[in-house]
């Protein structure tokens, strides 16, 4: 470690590059799509709770996301009974949980729609990312959320050439990595 500043404040070419803080308004502008990532994780969690405590019941071709999924007093199990008590109140508590996910979800989006209309008076910078986000959300097969995640998370970085682009989406390997290393991870 010593080696490579020391190379870096010699001036030596390549021999080592500095990583670029981002700003505090770059930042802030990844916080809604990595929410949202984190909260669709939590949902995803949730569903597989359901059906995982559906399946030991033998109900398996319950949709808890459908809009109607939460009609639990109907629900019987293979012999005809229903769900016991304290299994329908934690499936309610589930689906609660998963309710508030959504409208947390739908709330970010409806933010994400607010801020794009009304870009021509944001600041000069951040026209740039709304117009490189509307620009991407035309391309057919990218919405909006992969276009804001794009412009946000890759495209505002400064890669140098196409070698750290592909790095940055692990399509090829830093240049800290042997073949060996890349095998043992199961990368190649």
């Amino acid at each position: 470690l010593m080696r490579a500043f020391l190379g870096w404040l010699r001036g030596e070419k390549r021999h080592c590059s500095m990583a670029v803080i981002p700003t505090v308004d770059e930042e802030d502008a990844r916080r809604p799509n990595r929410e949202r990532d984190s909260l669709v994780r939590e949902r995803s969690r949730i569903v597989n709770r359901i059906k995982a405590t559906l399946a030991r019941f033998g109900i398996r071709a319950f949709k808890p996301i459908l809009r109607n999924a939460n009609k639990l007093d109907s629900l019987r199990i293979v012999d005809g009974t229903l769900l016991p008590e304290n299994t329908r109140a934690e499936l309610r508590r589930n689906f609660a949980r998963m309710r508030l996910l959504f409208e947390q979800i739908r709330e970010i989006e409806r933010e994400r729609l607010r801020r794009l209309a009304t870009a021509p008076t944001a600041p000069a910078a951040e026209q740039g990312a709304h117009a490189m986000v509307r620009l991407l959300a035309r391309v057919i097969g990218v919405g909006i959320e992969t276009a804001d995640m794009l412009v946000h998370e890759i495209l505002s970085r400064g890669l140098r050439d196409r070698r750290a682009v592909a790095r940055y989406a692990g399509l090829t390997g830093a240049p800290d990595e042997s073949g060996k290393r890349r095998r043992e991870k199961g990368l190649a």
